[in-house]
């Protein structure tokens, strides 16, 4: 089965990659070992002043790309990849906005499909498709026979002031993808039988994104404070569970096999039992070595690299 966000993705991969939040900035450079599993060449991550990067999908991003552009040369130097010009960027997640599209009707032509997919687009992303910067891939289509799409999308001004950094520090960028496809690497790469569930933290909420044969079956962005994280994260799982529950005759009974959790707000342990209790489940949160990534003992934060890394795996792809 091939990646979802194939088409989402500019023709090549570079194995570095630079991931970038609220706070701090990541770099690494992978090598792919054995058995396909990845070991990590470089890396290092350096906390930002909390104003410099203000994600956002509709407003200013970034309050002082001077002040950007020296942390990231100072974090490529300090990784020993100062030299590097090819690089992957993993934005924050508030910053982009990815949805999937559901086809209710079939069109009639080309030129229709173009205007229904970007009446649900202009909808969805809440903007003008002038203002956005947007890629969409076809998805294999529902149990119903509904087509599908995936669209992910960036504010135009919003990209242009990472992309005005990247260029001072002379970066060529190849990929420009959110936090969290990044992240769902790691589980579309591992995949096997069963349904696979990341959930990805941050300080504004959380991103679910459930995977069937490598597949995004549910991707949903929750935006709440840190108090409401455990009912939101109920709420979505419970509507997993009736949507799984509903396509039992048609799915051969799927269950959750897999489990990967991301980022700050709740913890790996307490996030499994949430899962667990809801679905019935006994998984535990993959860690590194589960999903072929080697860390050095003691020394990174898988957290804080997850997003970075992930986009370097499809070096060589």
């Amino acid at each position: 089965m091939p990646n979802p966000f194939s088409k989402l993705i500019h023709p090549w991969y570079p194995a570095t990659a630079v991931g970038l939040e609220k706070g701090f900035a990541s770099v690494v450079h992978l090598e792919r070992g054995r058995g396909n599993v990845f070991a990590l060449r470089r890396a290092a991550t350096v906390d930002l002043p909390e104003d410099v990067i203000q994600p956002s999908f509709d407003d200013q991003n970034i309050s002082d790309p001077t002040a950007l552009a020296m942390a990231l040369t100072d974090l490529a130097s300090s990784a020993g990849l100062l030299k590097q010009k090819r690089w992957s960027v993993s934005l924050p997640e508030a910053t982009t906005r990815t949805l999937i599209l559901i086809m209710e009707s079939q069109a009639g032509s080309q030129s229709e499909l173009e205007e229904m997919l970007n009446w649900k687009m202009e909808r969805g992303f809440n903007s003008s498709l002038d203002e956005l910067s947007v890629s969409r891939d076809k998805l294999p289509s529902d149990t119903q026979g509904r087509d599908r799409y995936i669209a992910a999308a960036v504010k135009r001004s919003v990209r242009e002031e990472y992309e005005t950094v990247f260029g001072a520090i002379g970066w060529r960028v190849g990929l420009l993808l959110p936090r969290h496809f990044g992240e769902a690497q790691w589980l579309i790469r591992n995949g096997n039988a069963g349904d696979a569930l990341l959930l990805s933290f941050s300080a504004g909420g959380f991103t679910a994104a459930v995977f069937r044969n490598k597949q995004p079956l549910i991707l949903r962005s929750i935006s709440c404070d840190l108090d409401e994280f455990e009912d939101e994260l109920y709420r979505l799982l419970l509507f997993y569970r009736d949507r799984r529950t509903s396509q039992t005759d048609t799915d051969g009974g799927v269950s959750l096999s897999r489990l990967l959790v991301v980022g700050e707000g709740l913890t790996k342990e307490r996030a499994s039992e949430i899962v667990n209790e809801t679905l019935g489940a006994n998984l535990r949160a993959l860690n590194p070595k589960d999903i072929g990534l080697q860390l050095p003992p003691g020394q990174l934060d898988f957290d804080e690299i997850a997003a970075p890394a992930g986009l370097a795996t499809l070096s060589g792809k």
